[in-house]
């Protein structure tokens, strides 16, 4: 449902099987589905008909937990899938799910049809290369055909996803998305004007010699910084309970993109 093809030597590394028993499950699979999968002769492998419909019923949540625990349980680099998780506030269609990831692991363009804030519902062609939670909301980060530009798309407006050609340049691919490649390194520590007790914060966090130090990429810190209530105003200047942590090395943080969304932007 998720790679959109499958053959023989997948069943047999999955599951440790001879080629023969591996050709048997495949030859059951069609026979009680017939209408899910095609065979091509090149690549000897199975891909999903425009007629697909999943034989077994899927839970949202184990999906998403299966799909981010995949790289810990596999080590075959094309099992890794490009899915990355820790919480679940909400649970997008599946649907909308498994083709973006078909998209990511093909090398695909998609057309979407997404619903946002400021502009409604509108067509857009993105080229998909990862699958991540804020903490909030599943996002897609894509190169977005539209603005020209990378972008984060919230799964849960996407209302249709229709995968198109292979034909992706190379300034659309996930190596060119600076703000995802880079890393940076965030100094947070407890609150100057809120916390009375910096002490208590510092052992919440695991603080060592006042502050924490957190290495992430640069498209979701400030996903981050806003779902830790972590106040990155320069002077501190946040007075509520509800920050607790201050990012004290926001001035060398100009050129992050994502810190619009903390608090204190």
């Amino acid at each position: 449902m998720f790679r959109g093809h499958i053959g023989v030597e997948d069943i047999q590394q999955e599951f440790d099987l001879e080629a023969s028993h591996a050709t048997q499950l495949l030859d059951v699979y069609t026979q009680e589905w017939p209408g899910n999968l095609e065979f091509e002769e090149n690549s000897k492998r199975f891909f999903q008909t425009k007629a697909f419909n999943p034989a077994f019923e899927h839970q949202g949540r184990e999906i998403l937990n299966r799909l981010t625990s995949k790289s810990n349980l596999i080590e075959r680099p094309e099992s890794v899938y490009p899915v990355q998780g820790t919480s679940y506030i909400n649970v997008p269609d599946l649907n909308v799910l498994a083709r973006l990831v078909q998209a990511m692991l093909n090398g695909n363009v998609v057309n979407i049809i997404y619903t946002s804030l400021s502009s409604g519902s509108s067509s857009r062609e993105i080229v998909p290369h990862q699958i991540l939670d804020n903490g909030l909301r599943w996002h897609v980060r894509a190169y977005d055909r539209k603005s020209e530009s990378f972008r984060d798309f919230v799964l849960t407006r996407i209302s249709k996803v229709t995968v198109k050609s292979n034909r992706v340049f190379q300034h659309e691919l996930a190596d060119v998305d600076w703000q995802w490649q880079k890393e940076i390194t965030l100094i947070l520590k407890p609150h100057p004007v809120n916390v009375v007790q910096p002490t208590a914060i510092e052992m919440d966090y695991g603080m060592l010699d006042g502050e924490k130090r957190i290495v992430t990429r640069a498209a979701i810190a400030g996903y981050l910084l806003r779902r830790w209530n972590v106040d990155i105003s320069a002077e501190a200047k946040l007075k509520d309970h509800a920050h607790q942590l201050w990012l004290s090395n926001r001035h060398q943080l100009n050129d992050v993109e994502s810190l619009i969304f903390a608090p204190g932007f």
